[in-house]
């Protein structure tokens, strides 16, 4: 009881911080006259990833890299599958042409990298090292790019969630510093909280702590990207709500496997059963981003359902997997029957869709 109460405090301090350091880190950087583009793409597509990096790089350094790369990896499935999926059937979501050219192949690609790095059991060092500095690039590039959008409604809808909306034009210095640090203390104390309920938990019931990184943890971290990708479709801030998800996904592959491989004293360990399954599961959702992405640009209800009926499939699958049901097998041949039509269609459809526009 005492395990489980830990672990949902854990859940809302990291929900809490993650939120005051984002508001503390986007007025700071507006009052400091950082154009609300650059704050969207970095600071608020990073913040909301700040849990799982406080998470992963808590369990790295004590030595939990089951947990930490199972957070990462389902961090990323949950973002795409459960998160966009919920905010398309809210509205449908406008996809900016850029995710489809730099960043949905950035994302797929620091995925592939992963499974490479991995390929021989362990992100080391010096891989984690080539990771961070990959995010350190994007970065960068990004801030160079976003001087250059001449996109108005692009600018407008970013200026309109992110620009300073003080009107007495004072810059609240110690304010943001106050919510940066306060929420900095929180994820800390969370994370800490959270690592320590969750391998309680996997040492109960006798579950790898893969299998909760992958479920449990990786759920709880991604809240605040869920409530920024949901709110910002019901506001009709579409390109935020994906933008948001994307920028999470390429921020916790690069930075915060990166970072958590970096600092753990033998690098993050990947079990063969994440090279054989999650990692390309991950690998697969990025795929899919491509051609439903590429279809007018536009996340339609329809494709949201379609990645809410993978995230429970991929559910089903980890907790049969766990309990080894007698269903697991049938499941599995089903599965592979419905995966690849589902990949056909999508391909079909998108041809279909540049076909008709040129």
């Amino acid at each position: 009881m005492e395990t489980t109460v830990f672990l949902a405090l854990g859940l809302v301090l990291l929900v809490f911080g993650a939120h005051w350091l984002v508001k503390g880190a986007a007025s700071l950087a507006a009052s400091l006259g950082i154009s609300p583009l650059v704050i969207g793409l970095t600071i608020v597509a990073f913040g909301t990833s700040a849990p799982e990096m406080a998470v992963s790089v808590g369990a790295a350094f004590a030595g939990e890299a089951d947990l930490a790369l199972g957070n990462v990896v389902g961090s990323n499935i949950f973002n795409v599958l459960l998160i966009l999926g919920i905010s398309a059937l809210v509205t449908p979501l406008v996809v900016n042409q850029q995710l489809v050219r730099l960043d949905v192949p950035l994302m797929i690609v620091a995925s592939i990298l992963v499974l490479l790095f991995g390929m021989d059991g362990n992100v080391g060092r010096t891989e984690g090292a080539v990771l961070f500095a990959g995010i350190l690039a994007y970065t960068v590039f990004l801030i160079f790019q976003s001087r250059k959008e001449n996109n108005a409604a692009v600018r407008a809808e970013y200026e309109g969630e992110y620009a300073d909306k003080d009107t007495d034009g004072s810059i609240h210095y110690v304010r943001d510093g106050a919510l940066i640090l306060f929420g900095l203390f929180l994820l800390v104390l969370g994370s800490q909280w959270l690592v320590e309920s969750a391998i309680t938990i996997a040492q109960y019931f006798g579950v790898s702590e893969l299998i909760i990184g992958l479920t449990i943890v990786a759920a709880g971290t991604s809240l605040p990207e869920l409530a920024t990708s949901v709110i910002a479709s019901i506001r009709g801030e579409r390109d935020i709500a994906v933008g948001n998800v994307v920028g999470s996904n390429i921020f916790n592959l690069l930075s915060v496997l990166g970072l958590s491989s970096i600092v753990a004293p033998h690098g993050i360990a990947v079990p063969a059963v994440a090279i054989g399954f999650d990692i390309p599961v991950m690998i697969g959702v990025a795929l899919i981003c491509l051609p439903i992405f590429f279809s007018g640009y536009v996340i339609t209800r329809w494709n949201g359902v379609l990645f809410l009926f993978y995230y429970v499939a991929y559910t089903t699958y980890l907790i049969l997997a766990a309990v080894q049901h007698d269903a697991m097998k049938d499941f599995s041949v089903a599965m592979l029957v419905v995966m690849p039509l589902t990949a056909i269609a999508l391909m079909i459809s998108a041809y279909r869709y540049h076909r008709l526009k040129s």
